[in-house]
């Protein structure tokens, strides 16, 4: 993956790119339902504004972070409690308590030296792989934000970490559908915004995904169906896995459909 100072670098201004589209949101698009059923557009960043939290807390508190995972039964649920102190306060409280929460957690993963593993939900990770996790979850929670304000977004070659983060988490999707993992991962031959070629993956393996990466970012953030991305793969497994793919640990969800944005271009 890319370097430690890159990712952070880049989860700084997608962070500020994502809060820029907020700016004038009036509280009637706070309301706006997103496509995650029973979550409006205050939801999406309140929900961002709880994992950040939970990042800090594991650079800056492992201790403390670790106790907390270990009293969590119901994760679920526990997302749910996470969000209550946010879905109160209006758009601009929101978005300020947004704001200072991402500083905070800046502020964490710089301060933890590149050798040093910090907890996480499934197992300890270097700061930047979880600067990586924090890339993909502003990049899912900003796709429903902009397909509920109707915005067309704007992607730039910073969804590279996503895309690596993907890669990296390739078995995530096995557990949840009940499926034995392939033994060998794939090789990921990708074309960037900017239309650079991107290899990730497995170098060597001989079943592979290739399209846009956007595409890959969107499918593996369960933000599009499979059926509306210009993804192919090679091989049975790859095959498969284009159904089943996705950059989080825990239950599926139930995706989107089929032409579910197809009348709005996106």
């Amino acid at each position: 993956m890319t370097q430690h100072k890159d990712v952070l670098s880049d989860l700084v201004e997608e962070g500020n790119t994502l809060e820029a589209l907020l700016v004038d949101v009036d509280e009637a698009g706070w309301a706006r339902p997103t496509p995650a059923e029973g979550w409006s557009v205050r939801h999406q960043i309140a929900h961002l504004v709880m994992v950040f939290g939970m990042a800090e807390k594991a650079a800056a508190e492992p201790a403390a972070f670790k106790e907390f995972v270990a009293g969590v039964r119901d994760f679920g649920e526990a997302v749910e409690n996470g969000l209550k102190p946010y879905l109160p306060l209006d758009g601009k409280r929101l978005t300020d308590t947004w704001r200072a929460q991402r500083a905070r957690t800046e502020r964490a993963l710089r301060a933890v030296p590149p050798e040093r593993l910090v907890p996480w939900l499934v197992r300890p990770i270097p700061a930047w792989v979880l600067a990586a996790a924090g890339m993909m979850e502003m990049f899912a929670h900003g796709q429903d934000v902009t397909d509920a304000l109707g915005i067309t977004r704007q992607y730039t070659d910073r969804i590279r970490h996503v895309a690596e983060f993907t890669a990296l988490t390739w078995e995530f999707g096995y557990q949840p559908h009940g499926l034995p993992e392939p033994k060998k991962g794939f090789r990921f031959e990708l074309t960037a915004p900017s239309g650079e070629s991107w290899t990730l993956g497995d170098p060597d393996a001989e079943q592979r995904i290739t399209g846009p990466a956007v595409d890959l970012c969107l499918l593996a953030t369960r933000r599009r169906h499979r059926d509306d991305l210009a993804l192919t793969a090679s091989g049975p497994d790859a095959d498969q896995w284009l159904d089943i793919a996705q950059a989080y640990r825990g239950p599926a969800g139930p995706g989107r459909r089929p032409g579910q944005f197809a009348a709005l271009g996106r």
